[in-house]
């Protein structure tokens, strides 16, 4: 009750402030207005005290960087996956004998001829490239004072196997050996008509063969990056054409791959174009704004804590109570988190951009994820200034208010979602395409929970085996059931729940925590003038200030 008189007393149109108050009311009264002053907005702050809201506009400006940022290396990044796709089609309906588009699943062979065929039909096109591909190839020469040739033709194979089905018997020693034949194209270059057929001597050990390998490299230069006034990349790709055998199936699947080196050319030379100061001088802004903003949100988090702190030790000097997690949690605000997490992704993934543009390295996919990350942070960091609107806060109210049980009930319905998956992997696998791995598992059930591919999933199931045929009915119908009609409906309701409890407590009286409450004691208006300092402050924005006396006491910004 002295407290509650010394309150009313003080906020009563009494003497002046700071005249006949005591020290510890004049102390706490400060306390409550810097604290008032620390949860307002930033329309709010600017009536308090006149100051523009500087984080807002850097946020803004930083999102207008990052986005144009991204669409600029997305279209560079665009280009440079569509050079690589292309030329990995174009390998293989170069190397790949009677190859069809889309048939990467379905190509194989079955015969011996077959796979001698196709092995010397791929080694054969390698050495007629510069006499018949369309685009620009160079070969790639093996290493200087080394014996490793252009290309390589490879077969690895059991070292000891003996397999006679008839009697059912087998000896097999499963150390793996590999034998190699290099062949090298012929100098000078265009190649003359008889080539070097040294490598048709080449013989596969069928009965105990595992894969056959042929690997070679070669060189292009991608021109089209001149559209988006960039300097031409020069690329090796690294080609591997693999004949599995491993399953010994009698069915051996043929596929290509194709790995693309990237690094700068030598004196390029484009007429008019390939200046790239411009982008490097648009990233180094992107930096230097993002380490703005990453000082002042960590500049930001450091006060809150410092508040917080004296807070803390204020309320258990003065009423001998601590404060409750929620309300210290308060002083912590995850946006600033959530947009220094967004400015080091950028920094990092800007100084990888530049290293990209340069041809120092060429982690196309780490910086991909690193800019999409960032600027993923940065548009969703934007939700915290719509907060301070009651009609905007909806969303992050709700979700606030529904994630605790929303992520009890996730994990509850996790153990029910794996044994589905487990029992399907095991028992439907060996039927059913969609079944054949845990990941392809969970796919598909996620797919069943939102309604796709029902039909197809019953269709494809195999029939050979009428037990796991009924099983897979039970197993499928169960569920379904269980998961859109219980488990999808009952997530559903959570939310709702939760929408339904902020929606009343926006309309009547919503409850207030013992920090707001006690906060609330303070009347003093934005516009009051009570928040100005009496004398300018010397600190800067780097930095934190330092407490000054009581009758000159520095406020805290959030």
């Amino acid at each position: 009750m002295a407290a509650a008189s010394e309150t009313e007393r003080l906020l009563g149109r009494g003497p002046a402030y700071g005249t006949t108050e005591s020290p510890v009311v004049a102390e706490e009264e400060e306390l409550r207005r810097r604290l008032k002053y620390f949860f307002m907005s930033p329309c709010d702050k600017y009536r308090a005290r006149g100051r523009r809201p500087v984080k807002l506009g850097l946020q803004l400006a930083k999102i207008l960087l990052v986005t144009v940022q991204l669409i600029l290396f997305g279209l560079s990044n665009q280009m440079v996956v569509t050079f690589k796709e292309e030329n990995t089609i174009a390998f293989k309906h170069l190397f790949l004998k009677d190859y069809v588009d889309g048939a990467d699943d379905s190509y194989a062979v079955y015969t011996q001829r077959d796979l001698y065929d196709r092995m010397f039909y791929a080694v054969e096109k390698y050495l007629a490239i510069p006499n018949e591909t369309i685009g620009r190839y160079a070969y790639v020469r093996g290493e200087s004072g080394g014996n490793r040739s252009a290309l390589m033709l490879c077969q690895q194979y059991y070292r000891k196997g003996r397999i006679d089905p008839a009697n059912d018997t087998f000896n097999i020693d499963p150390k793996i050996v590999t034998d190699c034949l290099g062949v090298d194209p012929e100098e000078p270059q265009p190649l003359p008509p008889e080539l070097d057929r040294s490598y048709k001597n080449f013989t596969l050990k069928f009965h105990k063969l595992i894969n056959v390998t042929i690997q070679f490299k070669l060189k292009a230069i991608n021109i089209q990056t001149i559209i988006n006034n960039e300097i031409p990349d020069c690329y090796t790709f690294t080609i591997t054409i693999t004949f599995d055998n491993k399953a010994h199936s009698g069915r051996v699947k043929i596929h290509l791959d194709n790995r693309a080196d990237i690094k700068e050319c030598k004196d390029p030379s484009v007429f008019g174009r390939g200046d790239n100061s411009f982008r490097l001088f648009f990233d180094v802004v992107v930096i230097l704004v993002c380490s703005l903003s990453f000082i002042l949100c960590a500049r930001s988090i450091i006060r809150g804590l410092m508040l917080q702190h004296e807070f803390s030790r204020f309320f258990q000097r003065r009423y001998n109570q601590n404060v409750c997690l929620s309300d210290r949690m308060e002083f912590l605000n995850g946006w600033y988190i959530l947009l220094v997490i967004s400015d080091i992704l950028t920094v990092l993934g800007t100084i990888m951009k530049i290293g990209i543009e340069s041809k120092n390295f060429a982690s196309y996919d780490v910086c991909s994820i690193l800019l999409g990350t960032s600027t993923l942070l940065v548009w969703v960091g934007v939700i915290r200034y719509l907060t301070f609107f009651q009609k905007y806060n909806i969303l992050i109210v709700t979700l606030r208010v529904a994630l605790p049980n929303v992520i009890r009930f996730c994990c509850c319905v996790a153990v029910i979602y794996l044994g589905y998956c487990f029992c399907g992997w095991i028992v439907l696998g060996p039927y059913h395409v969609k079944f054949r791995s845990l990941s392809m598992v969970s796919e598909c059930l996620f797919s069943l929970i939102n309604g796709d591919d029902m039909f197809v999933t019953f269709a494809e199931m195999q029939q050979n085996s009428y037990l796991v045929w009924l099983f897979s009915q039970i197993y499928l119908y169960t569920f379904i059931s269980l998961f859109i009609y219980m488990v999808l409906s009952l997530f559903i309701a959570l939310i709702t729940g939760s929408y339904e409890t902020i929606k009343h407590q926006c309309e009547g009286e919503a409850p207030v925590s013992q920090l707001h409450a006690y906060i609330a004691q303070c009347k003093d208006s934005p516009k009051s003038g009570k928040y100005r300092r009496d004398s300018a402050s010397s600190c800067s924005i780097f930095c934190c200030c330092e407490r000054a006396p009581l009758q000159d006491n520095a406020l805290l910004v959030n």
